[in-house]
């Protein structure tokens, strides 16, 4: 018979913690204009951007409209953006918008990508920080290689679910009622 009630409140239990709140899709938007593109990436002379969007931030899309100028002999197509959490061992996304222009000069990019579609997407680590490091597929020794003269990037990113108090007030309820319906069935001992 305790058998019987204990897996009834294993059910209600599991029920009441698995309540969470929706996971909020955000945009976050940001303005790129004057960023140099200096060296490799993991160079100490790159422009790195942290943005906390909150732990475990799931990075779904990127759009970006950008004008982009290459000083010779680097291309248009080294000049490149990588996404990461702060762990840059983590997954993440290299990105190239002036990808097959391999010429010097300026021009003008725009499109999108949804990382989901492609399987490409990923989330940030538990310190919620988006890493975005602007750097060179090839060092041609200039400084700076290249510029993002002007543009912005959009990247979609949803919260990771958090449970609601309500939740925890329920799990906390159903732990003292298991408790007391234990005790009150526990064989007296003589």
């Amino acid at each position: 018979m305790m058998k019987k009630y204990l897996s009834r409140w294993s059910l209600a239990l599991a029920a009441a913690a698995s309540i969470a709140m929706p996971a909020s899709a955000d945009v976050l938007t940001l303005d790129v204009s004057g960023i140099n593109s200096q060296d490799v990436i993991g160079s100490a002379a790159n422009t790195v951007l942290n943005v906390n969007l909150g732990a475990l931030a799931h990075i779904n899309s990127l759009s970006w409209q950008v004008d982009l100028q290459a000083k010779a002999p680097s291309w248009l197509s080294e000049m490149q953006l990588s996404l990461s959490g702060s762990q840059t061992s983590s997954a993440g996304l290299l990105f190239a918008p002036g990808a097959g222009s391999d010429f010097a000069g300026s021009q003008s990019f725009t499109g999108s990508i949804d990382l989901l579609d492609q399987g490409l997407d990923f989330s940030v680590g538990a310190d919620g920080v988006l890493r975005l490091e602007f750097s060179e597929a090839a060092s041609d020794g200039l400084s700076p290689d290249g510029r993002w003269q002007s543009g912005r990037l959009a990247i979609d990113w949803t919260a990771a679910a958090v449970p609601e108090p309500a939740s925890y007030a329920l799990l906390g309820l159903g732990l003292l009622l298991l408790g007391k319906r234990l005790r009150r069935d526990r064989p007296a001992i003589l």
